[in-house]
């Protein structure tokens, strides 16, 4: 006992000095990622805004200026997992040289505040699978028919099973970066295609429909593919067994919340319109989607499920469209630092060719973006039942990754599955698709056009008085 209280009274002054310490390395996390979060906003807004006047989704900026200030370049924005100390941080390097901040402690700094930046950003994400689960239709995904659930399943599967056997076999990876970087190869980007069509007039077409419908269960898919691959990677190996379970757990888990959701709809309405205090929608709906999020990652699955299928449930009620509203915000405070995270954690100097050692990268990469257009492409001529429908035009609007794919890219790259030169092949996969789609699919669609025109010019010749 006395022994005891002599260590603690000899020790007090370091306890004491510790305790400052860790006061003045707080004030300066913060600092920290005060400065984090000022290059990530700037990023996205520039890089959103130059996409946008080029006719590219925004999402697709955010990832290119992520790339510009991270690992790959400016190095302003770098993480530890990829290699780097608070030397390579060139916002470290800042707030040395304009705070209190010693050489000797910003390697602790630099570590908590990149803790906090990737904590953000996986919140950014499951508010951005929130956001696309009440912006899905739940009743349109049933009414699209077997037709575009076909071309959706076949989405999945083909370049799946192309891009994971490829990679295996082909390129010798371990089966689990092969399967993460396969599933990547299945997501679908409705927004982009959506736009598109809409641009040329071709929304409310057949083809228009069969797209937007199987994008729509795209998503699905995918999302459920990356909650089981994801799981995969926790676990560490694939066992038959363990696959049969993930799949079925997700499935159950998705169709329960539903159902379960839609049981308690009333009394979540009937709740949020009994509390008078503001922000009674939005912070009901965010407990909803986190107590969703919480349940799926503890019973193995991703909580970015969770918050699909809390949005999906919202979707159904009278509350969508001002939640909708109220979410939007929040998405652009959290979803940004999430895309520009991925884009700085991607290190594409890996698939310089100059550097020998780089060039397998720069093949994988190629494969990737082959396997992505070809694994799409062919859904096309899954259509049944429509002998002069445009195949190619479906199979090119299934194209573009965009923000989906790099969903899949963030969690895989979270997880530590991927390599660097497979992390920076799928970021090359994801611009490209996302580059391609647009003009291909206003070209594809022209052909129809002109015949459509080529017809109303002969008929009016027909039906115009003879002289």
């Amino acid at each position: 006992m006395n022994i005891l209280t002599t260590n603690i009274w000899d020790n007090l002054p370091i306890l004491a000095a510790a305790t400052e310490t860790e006061s003045a390395d707080s004030a300066l996390v913060l600092a920290g990622v005060l400065l984090s979060l000022v290059a990530i906003y700037f990023t996205s807004k520039l890089g959103g805004e130059i996409c946008y006047r080029f006719n590219l989704p925004p999402v697709l900026g955010e990832l290119l200026g992520g790339v510009a200030v991270g690992v790959s370049a400016l190095k302003i924005l770098v993480f530890p997992e990829g290699g780097a100390d608070a030397g390579d941080s060139l916002l470290m390097q800042f707030l040395t040289a304009t705070s209190a901040l010693t050489p000797e402690g910003a390697q602790s700094v630099f570590m908590a505040q990149s803790e906090v930046i990737s904590v953000l950003s996986e919140l950014g994400v499951i508010i951005l699978l929130f956001e696309i689960g009440l912006e899905s239709d739940l009743k349109e995904l049933i009414r699209v028919g077997p037709q575009a659930a076909v071309v959706a399943v076949v989405g999945v599967v083909m370049p799946f099973a192309l891009g994971t056997g490829g990679l295996v076999y082909l390129f010798h990876l371990p089966v689990i970066p092969a399967v993460f970087a396969g599933a990547a190869l299945t997501a679908t980007s409705i927004g982009i295609t959506a736009k598109v069509l809409s641009e040329i007039d071709r929304l409310n077409s057949t083809e228009g429909q069969i797209i937007i419908g199987a994008a729509v269960l795209d998503d699905v898919l995918g999302i459920i593919v990356l909650a089981v691959v994801a799981s995969l990677v926790k676990t560490g190996e694939i066992e038959i067994g363990n696959v049969i379970y993930l799949i079925i757990s997700a499935g159950v888990f998705l169709i329960g919340a539903i159902l379960l959701g839609r049981f308690l709809t009333p009394f979540f309405i009937g709740l949020v319109n009994s509390l008078k205090t503001r922000g009674q929608l939005l912070l009901t709906s965010l407990i909803f989607a986190y107590i969703l999020s919480y349940i799926a990652q503890v019973i193995q699955l991703e909580a970015i499920l969770g918050a699909f299928a809390a949005g999906l449930v919202l979707a159904e009620t009278e509350k969508r469209e001002e939640l909708e509203k109220q979410i939007l915000p929040v998405a652009d405070i959290f979803v940004p630092i999430f895309f520009v995270c991925v884009g700085a954690k991607t290190d594409v100097s890996v698939l310089n060719p100059a550097i020998p050692s780089n060039r397998e990268g720069l093949i994988l990469a190629t494969f990737l973006i082959a396997v992505a257009i070809i694994g799409k492409v062919v859904t096309g001529w899954s259509v049944f039942g429509q002998p002069d429908i445009n195949r190619l035009a479906i199979g090119i609007g299934m194209i573009p990754r965009g923000e989906v794919g790099l969903v899949f890219l963030g969690v895989g790259s979270a997880s530590g599955a991927l390599s660097k030169p497979t992390e920076a092949a799928i970021v090359m996969m994801v611009i490209t698709t996302t580059f391609l789609a647009p003009p291909l699919l206003r070209v594809v669609f022209k052909p129809s056009e002109a015949a459509q025109a080529v017809e109303g010019v002969t008929e009016a010749i027909e039906t115009s008085p003879k002289p």
